[in-house]
């Protein structure tokens, strides 16, 4: 048996290596290695790590198209090697002739997959928008160096994963409802096989089309156009105006501390950060490092702490240009510590109990940290939404457009599709930002840079970074195990924890039932791309979630 468990050791060591990557001038970690490898040839050309994202987030729109984007939004956070933090918030916004009821039949009833399906699903996109304020702040390298890699990979072609290979064979039905998108990403009306060379020729020309021209040439020229001519043609609204006037935004950080540490994350229209804080200034009240990792009492405190975040968050929290939302309120000391009062260690609360509602997010997301040799840190969430979007290509373009807009409250009030009620803060208008859950998250300690992370997962990206984080601080993982730790998660609605399939113990998990909590199991939650500072040794660490296809690059 000694023998077995050695052997059982020696290969998950072995594995452990693969994932991770270490350097001293910059790394890079990403849910693809071309991609990966696109940000440290650019930081090896004299880029900085902002300059190595938005190359990154380019190239992600190529080789990772079920949520790389060009046709979506994120969020980026960036800190500076003086230590000055900021954010910028590129979401989609709705159409100028959105409304609120724009997905409701004759009776008020949500009809089926409009919000997710087609050229009506989607928002206008900030990516490129998002990017380019970026690089007009922070970057080093002209415009035109940052998007030609991925211009070359779309040109050239890039052999398809499995992970790419079974997302396509799952979703044909779907995506082959579009012309544009069975014949870009189904050649001779077959699903690509693993390993075969994937070109996008449409996609390469667009993207070489705003190297060229600059970012502009998304929002107001050829592609504006026919991105505008194509959506409209198969039922959507998005017009070359709503190109035009979309704006990405710099925002401050949502900042707070936790443990003695300084946590940096993403303002509203996204939750991530108010959540994140919620949640994690709550558990400060409880000393989870003397309860144990995954014991049955640390388990409840942060689950109950998750209930009652995600209760407040769809009551709270929705677009702050059309919505007053009350940041330092959500994150302060006196709601914490009101909240931490509420738990009842003998038994679980009701969610009927906790007022307030959510909508759902779709887990299709992707999420990349950057790291470099001066000190630029940068994190940054982006999406189209749904795997693939709403599955449709504008066009000649080979833009995948995003299916955003099923993130508004389709109906406030009112049960969605998935049981779940939304709320007026979230409700649809016209030139308005979707909720989100995105949690770009850059954490310091004594105004030292400690670790760059972030994750897809749709509701659970929330909980899957406060988690992490609480691996580090309180249980002293390191990053690579704080990272492989199993997770569970717990929206307030429905009154279930989410766990990751044989990660936790039988017996914490009946001694949590007895106390009334319900449990669903997943088989991987999250997929947390992060990067940490080894600065006793001067090195950098970048760790990939192995829960997917995600990888590292070092220099």
């Amino acid at each position: 048996m000694k023998k077995i468990i050695g052997i059982w050791l020696v290969i998950g060591g072995l594995l452990f290596a693969q994932t991770f990557q270490v350097g001293s001038h910059g790394v890079v970690v990403s849910a693809s290695k071309l991609a990966s490898d696109v940000g440290v040839e650019i930081m090896q050309k004299g880029g900085n790590a902002v300059d190595a994202a938005i190359a990154v987030g380019f190239a992600l729109a190529v080789v990772y198209p079920p949520a790389g984007n060009i046709g979506g939004g994120g969020f980026m956070v960036v800190r500076t090697p003086d230590g000055d933090v900021t954010t910028f918030d590129f979401r989609e916004k709705a159409p100028r002739k959105a409304h609120r009821d724009m997905y409701l039949d004759k009776n008020g009833k949500p009809i089926e997959n409009l919000s997710l399906r087609g050229a009506l699903a989607s928002g206008v996109p900030g990516s490129v928008a998002g990017y380019a304020c970026a690089h007009e702040k922070f970057s080093t390298l002209d415009w035109r160096d940052l998007l030609m890699p991925a211009v070359e990979l779309a040109r050239a072609g890039y052999p398809v994963s499995y992970f790419i290979h079974t997302g396509l064979k799952y979703r044909q039905d779907r995506m082959s409802e579009c012309d544009a998108t069975r014949n870009m990403f189904y050649p001779n009306g077959r699903v690509p096989e693993i390993g075969e060379i994937l070109v996008l020729t449409d996609l390469a020309n667009t993207l070489e089309r705003i190297a060229n021209k600059g970012w502009r040439e998304f929002y107001q020229s050829k592609t504006a156009k026919e991105i505008a001519r194509s959506i409209q043609a198969a039922g959507g609204i998005i017009s070359e105006w709503d190109l035009k006037h979309y704006e990405a935004v710099e925002r401050e950080p949502v900042h707070f501390t936790y443990r003695g540490y300084d946590i940096f994350s993403m303002a509203p229209p996204s939750s991530g950060g108010v959540c994140l804080g919620q949640i994690l200034k709550t558990v400060e009240h409880f000393p989870l490092s003397q309860y144990g990792f995954q014991s049955a009492l640390a388990m409840q405190i942060v689950t109950e702490a998750e209930r009652r975040a995600y209760a407040n968050r769809a009551h709270f929290l929705g677009d702050p240009d059309f919505y007053d939302v009350p940041v330092d309120y959500l994150i302060s000391e006196a709601l914490a510590a009101e909240l931490a009062a509420a738990i009842d260690l003998e038994k679980a609360t009701p969610s009927q109990a906790v007022s307030h509602s959510l909508y759902p997010e779709s887990k299709e997301t992707t999420h990349f940290s950057v790291l470099d040799k001066e000190g630029w840190a940068v994190s940054v969430t982006t999406t189209l939404n749904g795997s693939y979007g709403s599955g449709f290509v504008a066009g000649k373009t080979g833009i995948l457009m995003n299916n955003e807009m099923d993130d508004f409250s389709i109906k406030p009030g009112y049960p969605n599709m998935f049981g779940l009620i939304g709320a007026a803060a979230n409700a649809i208008q016209p030139k308005k930002r979707m909720l989100s859950s995105m949690t770009p998250t850059i954490v310091t300690k004594s105004d030292s840079l400690m670790w760059i992370l972030g994750t897809p997962g749709g509701g659970t990206i929330i909980t899957s970074v406060a988690q992490v984080l609480m691996n580090l601080i309180d249980f002293d993982m390191t990053l690579v195990q704080a990272v492989d730790a199993p997770r569970f998660h717990h929206q307030w609605l429905p009154d279930v924890v989410s766990v990751e399939k044989y990660g936790f113990s039988p017996d914490v998990i009946r001694m949590l039932e007895q106390k009334g909590y319900c449990f669903e199991y997943q088989t991987a939650i999250g997929d947390v791309n992060a990067i940490a500072v080894d600065w006793e040794n001067d090195r950098f660490i970048g760790v990939p979630d192995r829960r997917r296809q995600s990888a590292a690059s070092a220099w």
